[in-house]
């Protein structure tokens, strides 16, 4: 296994590390969790059934996933115009589908919907279950709503580690992709600049400090015009600020918000990452122990931390008992195989045709 495949695994088992490590204190107060957990906070996998359980955050990541790859495969088999939102589109549909009880066999895009635990509801977001139940598709044009909720960063991560030859259309793809639900410009540009991050810490030689400072940069370049850029580029130097300081990491992400919405869950997984960049493990712990959405400010944290150390940078018991541990990295090495074909004219074999061309759901 090369570097950047490494870092494939790194990143999509690393969110899931951070997700499943703060779902189950993802609705308790810091008082709670240090009363339930210790000092510390929890630092260690709540098992169910010998299982550290990920949430609709690593549930949707993977259908993002699943959704890329199979419409990279459509566009080099068929020459197809469909653009890759549209195929992740389609992947997210039948993630809906998944979280009903009457899931039958249909005209579904995902080979993953044959895996059982994808059909279990893990606190599915309000905002993703409403905005695909719709039947409208929303993009930065025409806007589905007006939500900034972080359902649409937590699961972007797979179009970071893909475009490797063109960040500033991964971070145009991402957005577009975040816009699909989540219409207000802070619920799609953070997952712009998230993507952006992971495409530089995957494949540029560069520090997570580094990477970050060249985000208000990008942020300006693109969305320039956009009302909320300035507000989110303070957030971001405030993160900068307060990872460089001394100010305890409880008070700092008070500073920052609770996660709930998509800029302050970029800002605290931005803070706790550059805070530790070299501990996989404080950076995550540190990032879902405090009173907000810490499944997806965990989730977020371990994408970052796992895309600049890849998977052996992350410690062995977390990547023991993980739920999906298998099929994530599937999914990972698959991503990264369908990069490495990029621009060419692959041909594939059974297995993935099986998955990305014809799949039998």
């Amino acid at each position: 296994m090369d570097k950047i495949n490494n870092k494939f695994r790194g990143c999509l088992i690393g969110g899931a590390v951070g997700d499943a490590l703060g779902y189950p204190v993802e609705f308790m107060k810091e008082s709670e969790i240090f009363n339930k957990y210790g000092k510390s906070g929890i630092t260690e996998y709540n098992l169910t059934d010998g299982k550290a359980i990920v949430s609709d955050d690593t549930q949707m990541t993977m259908f993002t996933a699943n959704g890329l790859i199979y419409g990279i495969t459509q566009q080099n088999i068929s020459k197809s115009f469909n653009e890759i939102p549209d195929y992740i589109y389609s992947a997210y549909k039948d993630w809906l589908a998944t979280q009903s009880s009457q899931c039958e066999s249909g005209n579904y895009i995902s080979w993953i919907m044959k895996v059982p635990e994808l059909h279990a509801r893990r606190a599915p977001g309000n905002t993703c279950i409403s905005a695909l139940t719709s039947g409208k598709k929303g993009n930065l044009d025409k806007p589905i709503n007006r939500s900034k909720g972080c359902g649409g960063i937590m699961r972007i991560a797979p179009i970071g580690l893909y475009f490797k030859d063109s960040p500033n259309e991964c971070a145009i793809c991402a957005a577009e992709v975040s816009a699909i639900t989540h219409g207000h410009e802070l619920g799609y540009i953070p997952s712009a600049l998230l993507s952006y991050l992971i495409y530089q810490l995957t494949y540029c030689d560069t520090t997570i400090y580094k990477a970050v400072f060249e985000l208000p940069v990008l942020c300006e370049k693109i969305f320039g015009d956009a009302e909320n850029s300035r507000m989110l580029n303070e957030l971001i130097s405030k993160a900068i600020h307060l990872a460089g300081s001394d100010t305890d990491d409880l008070t700092a992400i008070h500073e920052l918000g609770e996660g709930w919405v998509a800029e302050e869950t970029l800002a605290i997984a931005l803070y706790c990452s550059m805070k530790y960049s070299d501990d996989f493990e404080k950076a995550v712990v540190t990032a879902v122990n405090h009173n907000g959405d810490s499944d997806s400010t965990g989730a977020v944290t371990g994408n970052i931390m796992g895309a600049y150390l890849g998977i052996d940078g992350i410690p062995d018991k977390f990547r023991a008992n993980l739920e999906m541990y298998d099929i994530i990295t599937e999914l990972a090495d698959d991503l990264y195989t369908s990069s490495q074909n990029l621009g060419k004219n692959p041909v594939y074999d059974e297995v993935w045709t099986a998955k990305y061309v014809n799949p039998a759901i």
